[in-house]
């Protein structure tokens, strides 16, 4: 594995989040969702630019067959083109309390989206995993989150992942055609000393990778749980990884200034992991 790269820019994020690999672009997208922003790092030339949005912003999600973006923003899901800039609502999950807000999603093979939401304190567990479907319906799959966090998919697309970051958990559920899901197992529970399990990537080996916040590190967990490796970066809360570039060989890993006065933390990382990585599914809506 090559050394650590930060990547240059003239800000950190307070809450970096969701990293997106776009092919189409030579790009990487990411969102700062304290700040309100989404970030785009072109790897052609290393340019990083940000738009602010109106509200926080849980991740983007690339559209198949339209330009654009799905984004999970705390009211709920909406269409988003960042040029021409233009912002349409969907549709706000039920029960969306003013107490709640959307936090991390991925898209599945089938073109849905299952995302989910948190208590804004992640005290109590009031957030839900939500499938928006291509046709922009919606349905509640799993609820009792404290903090919903890192979906990931398996290559087949048969098992979901998921976590409650509060509770240091993460669970593997059975993803069904039809978009349902079989019934909640624990497949990791993270020691204190671990930090808190966050956003989490697959690669095409069938590693799972999960970003540790509070614990400086993403690790590469094996099928049976055990771990495989793990990959050290010099910022206290990393919040998520995902692969990148044409050979998806590159990995960029997010993490989070928040409370925090560290030089690196709130940094955007590049390493290599050893291991190729899944394409980017997209919505089919």
């Amino acid at each position: 594995m090559s050394d650590l790269r930060i990547i240059e820019r003239d800000r950190r994020d307070t809450l970096g989040e969701g990293p997106l690999w776009v092919a189409s672009e030579d790009a990487l997208y990411w969102v700062d969702i304290l700040d309100r922003r989404v970030n785009r790092l072109s790897l052609a030339d290393d340019a990083v630019t940000s738009v602010v949005m109106p509200e926080l912003i849980g991740w983007v999600i690339e559209r198949a067959d339209r330009p654009g973006f799905i984004a999970g923003l705390a009211s709920g899901f909406a269409e988003l083109t960042l040029d021409p800039f233009q912002i349409r609502k969907i549709v706000t999950p039920e029960p969306l309390s003013p107490k709640v807000r959307m936090n991390d999603a991925k898209a599945d093979r089938a073109g849905r989206i299952f995302a989910g939401t948190m208590c804004y304190e992640g005290a109590e567990p009031i957030g839900s995993l939500y499938r928006l479907d291509s046709d922009l319906s919606i349905a509640p799959v799993d609820q009792g989150y404290r903090i919903a966090n890192g979906p990931a998919i398996s290559d087949d697309g048969r098992t979901i992942y998921h976590t409650d970051s509060a509770e240091g958990l993460v669970y593997r559920m059975v993803l069904h055609s039809d978009g349902s899901l079989g019934a909640r197992e624990v497949f990791l529970r993270f020691p204190d000393e671990w930090g808190s399990p966050d956003g989490m990537t697959m690669d095409a080996e069938g590693g799972l990778w999960i970003a540790h916040w509070g614990g400086s590190r993403v690790t590469r967990f094996l099928a049976d749980g055990s771990i495989d490796r793990a990959i050290h970066v010099p910022a206290l809360q990393v919040t998520s990884c995902t692969f990148a570039g044409p050979n998806l060989d590159r990995m960029f890993i997010t993490s989070a200034a928040d409370g925090l006065d560290g030089e690196h933390d709130g940094a955007l990382f590049e390493v290599d992991p050893g291991v190729r990585g899944l394409p980017t599914l997209k919505f089919g809506g």
